[in-house]
């Protein structure tokens, strides 16, 4: 497909554009095999994904069906894997011929691009390069700064790619070394999420199954880009709108793949070209207006009941369940009733009738699902939101109910595990306890830091040493080029990684990269094949076994790693024998049942009987493990809880996403199909209206500076304005490339979430000097 001309609309998703998935992915699929020189072996490798016996996906976290099909993954698992599985090698003769210097200079695509890593490296400071360094010396030095230095000083990151078994490990090495500071990718994303939604419903995850979404009348979805994050959903949504269900969907930006979709797994599609249309509405929600949204659909439910009353005619909402599982339903109706609709609607940027479009396909289901991504979490009143969505779902009953309830969906694989495993800054006292009585140390009760709490410290020079296991930390957060320069005061910087990514650049004084296996890989301790665990976004705890043989016979698992980093660092220990425990991965899934023996009940057992087990979810019983015994209407005390601008003001609300060739910082490619964009990633998608009304013209370059409150300017140039299907006063643009712009400080009050997908900024048009100097940057990168 040709590069759109900037006079053109992107994103408008009319009825004449192409759909999503068919024939395009299985094109884009054997591209990045392909380009990875994998044909063969990429192809071969994903009949054993998402199966019995293989690996699990390293990208999404969206489950797998009880009886997979011979292709259970999607183009995004595919570019994860051919991503990990390339033939292409960053070895210590690339480090040779490279400064750290000249890299920062680089783009992250192209670093990445130069494979897997295949030897640990540490810093010199001499040549700025990184030098090939043994493991045993690697371990001993690192081992020796660490015992130096105040736990509280050092902070240990977690990202979602880890297993269950690294990081229960992970948090354990931390906890005896004596610090909770536990940055984890979670909080990034649906950490809102989990601190909301227990105060709703008293679990801070999925009440849905795999087979609720069978069974489902109507799905709404929020927030959420499903083709290009969570692209194995579409198989979900497309049985649905088959069998008649109906989708909603407020998402400011149009989604090819939720606009209609061709099923890569249907023969029918693939041999007529067919497709089926997924949201049946479609709603562009303003930026930050989801929470008007949703109660302008709840006013309209009430007053629909309230007629119903008072006709004697039948209930619309579930009032017998109301009466028996939930708590301050009359305070939230009467909220609802009192807004205005003239607030709603200019909160929401979405009409009466467009609500109450919404409002009647709620009220003709039986069944209602409501799903959310990062597009309702990443708000400084994400959790607000969260419990929005959540009150939607109690007007009907639908939580604890075949076919219906809260779906949460996460976009990394094991981020969800991590947390259940015991990676969390704020851990309570029965598992610390139990911890403690399992091992026999005594944990840090003091509360830890999070990424925000992190860069924070790290800002303030409070930071002494990181330890990131799998991610790209310095790269992912937001407020990154404030905070990068501070990274050079660190004492120690560790990461532990499979690619070469910018992280490893922003490093302390002394910097260690750790080479370890990927997912896809085969990890074999004592002589024997090891399976490794993983939590998908319902639930359900899976084992995954590698299938390739190791990049380099140099790496070794993050088990491994983490054992070796604690033996360097902790005293001997008579409960905690790290070697033993990292010869049988079994060893370690026996001390996470016995710290949580109600969650983890029969762990190895089960897994090996059943395979997949799922974790037991007291709300799907409608038991409710909140401070009141009941499901809980929540809802902020203002007439409408404001976002971060009003309506009408005079700067933009700017939205950072990913692209369709993008995994968090990850850029498989420049190119963006969903969204018709190509070649490129600097620009910035604006509504034709706005850029006619503030005098710019499509093709413009400008200069985002971000409208923030701590008095503290951030800026962003060489973005290309492109004419977009956006609502007026919403902008939207790829990260990594505009983290710098997002304040730390903003973000959600209950979880520290950085508000990515609402950061106030103007636009300033850039002048010719300046473009040719920007011209100059993009070349060199």
């Amino acid at each position: 497909m040709s590069k759109l001309s900037d006079s053109d609309l992107h994103g408008e998703q009319s009825e004449r554009a192409g759909p999503g998935g068919g024939w395009p992915s299985v094109k884009a699929t054997e591209t990045h095999f392909l380009r990875e020189h994998v044909p063969w072996q990429g192809n071969k490798l994903m009949l054993k994904m998402n199966k019995p016996g293989g690996f699990k996906c390293p990208s999404c976290a969206w489950p797998d069906p009880a009886n997979p099909g011979p292709a259970e993954f999607c183009e995004n698992g595919a570019k994860a894997v051919a991503w990990e599985a390339t033939t292409a090698r960053t070895t210590p003769e690339f480090f040779r011929k490279h400064t750290v210097t000249e890299l920062r200079e680089w783009s992250d695509h192209a670093l990445e691009k130069q494979g897997r890593l295949t030897h640990p490296m540490r810093y010199n400071a001499t040549t700025d390069k990184y030098d090939p360094v043994e493991w045993e010396t690697a371990f001993r030095e690192i081992g020796e700064t660490l015992s130096k230095l105040d736990p509280w000083d050092v902070d240990l990151y977690t990202s979602g790619r880890a297993s269950n078994e690294s990081a229960f490990l992970w948090q354990l090495f931390g906890r005896m070394y004596g610090t909770s500071n536990f940055p984890d990718c979670s909080n990034m994303c649906h950490e809102t999420t989990s601190r909301a939604l227990p105060e709703s419903i008293g679990v801070g995850k999925a009440t849905t199954t795999l087979d609720d979404f069978e069974h489902a009348d109507a799905i709404f979805i929020f927030g959420q880009n499903t083709g290009t994050n969570s692209p194995r959903m579409m198989g979900e949504l497309y049985e649905a709108r088959k069998r008649g269900a109906a989708v909603v969907t407020f998402n400011p930006l149009r989604e090819k793949a939720l606009v209609k979709f061709a099923n890569p797994q249907s023969p029918s599609d693939m041999l007529t070209n067919g497709s089926e249309p997924i949201s049946s509405q479609y709603h562009q929600v303003r930026i930050g207006g989801d929470m008007a949204a949703i109660q302008g659909i709840c006013k309209a439910i009430l007053a629909a009941d309230d007629l119903a009353r008072e006709s004697g005619g039948r209930r619309v909402i579930d009032a017998d369940f109301i009466e028996a599982h939930t708590h301050g339903f009359e305070a939230f109706a009467e909220h609802c009733r009192s807004l205005s609709w003239e607030t709603i609607e200019s909160y929401s940027g979405l009409t009466r009738n467009a609500l109450q479009e919404a409002a009647n396909t709620w009220m003709a289901a039986e069944r209602v699902i409501c799903c959310w991504g990062m597009g309702i979490t990443q708000h400084i009143n994400g959790g607000d939101n969260v419990q929005q969505i959540v009150n939607l779902l109690l007007l009907g009953g639908h939580i604890g109910r075949t076919g219906a309830g809260p779906c949460p969906v996460r976009g990394h694989s094991n981020v969800q595990g991590d947390r259940t495993v015991g990676v969390f800054h704020e851990s309570g006292e029965p598992f610390l306890a139990k911890m403690d009585e399992v091992f026999g140390i005594h944990c840090p009760r003091e509360h830890g830091r999070d990424v925000s709490l992190t860069t924070e410290a790290v800002q303030r020079d409070e930071v002494r040493a990181f330890l990131g296991l799998g991610g790209n930390f310095f790269r992912a957060i937001a407020d990154d080029e404030r905070t990068a320069p501070h990274v050079a005061n660190l004492d120690l910087t560790v990461q532990i990684s499979t690619k070469l990514n910018r992280s490893h650049l922003l490093h302390g004084r002394a910097a260690y990269i750790l080479p370890t296996k990927a997912r896809t890989e085969r990890d074999v301790q004592a002589g024997v094949d090891q399976a490794l665990t993983m939590e998908d976004g319902m639930c359900n705890i899976h084992a995954s076994k590698g299938d390739l043989e190791p990049a380099s016979p140099q790496l070794k698992s993050e088990v491994a790693i983490i054992a070796g980093l604690a033996q360097a660092t902790l005293p001997v220990h008579p409960k905690v024998d790290w070697a033993w425990l990292c010869e049988d991965y079994a060893r370690i899934r026996d001390r996470i049942e016995a710290t949580q023996p109600d969650t983890f009940a029969n762990y190895n057992r089960r897994l090996e009987e059943e395979g997949t087990f799922h974790l037991y979810i007291p709300a799907r019983e409608r038991i409710w493990h909140t401070d009141t015994g009941r499901a809980n209407f929540l809802f902020p005390g203002d007439e409408l809880k404001e976002d971060e601008s009003r309506p009408g003001d005079d700067h933009f609300q700017l939205l950072t996403t990913r692209g369709h060739d993008q995994f968090n910082t990850t850029v498989y490619s420049y190119d963006d199909r969903y969204r018709d964009i190509y070649g490129e990633r600097m620009v910035v998608m604006m509504n034709p209206q706005d850029i006619e009304k503030h005098g710019f013209e499509a093709g413009n370059m400008i200069e985002f500076i971000t409208v923030s409150q701590d008095g503290i300017e951030r800026r962003a140039a060489g973005f290309r304005i492109i004419a977009y299907d956006i609502p007026q006063g919403c902008l939207g643009a790829y990260y990594p490339e505009t983290n710098g712009l997002i304040p730390i400080a903003n973000r959600d009050r209950r979880s520290g979430t950085l508000a990515a997908k609402s950061v106030p900024v103007t636009l300033r048009l850039m002048d010719s000097e300046e473009l040719e100097q920007q011209t100059g940057k993009l070349a060199t990168a």
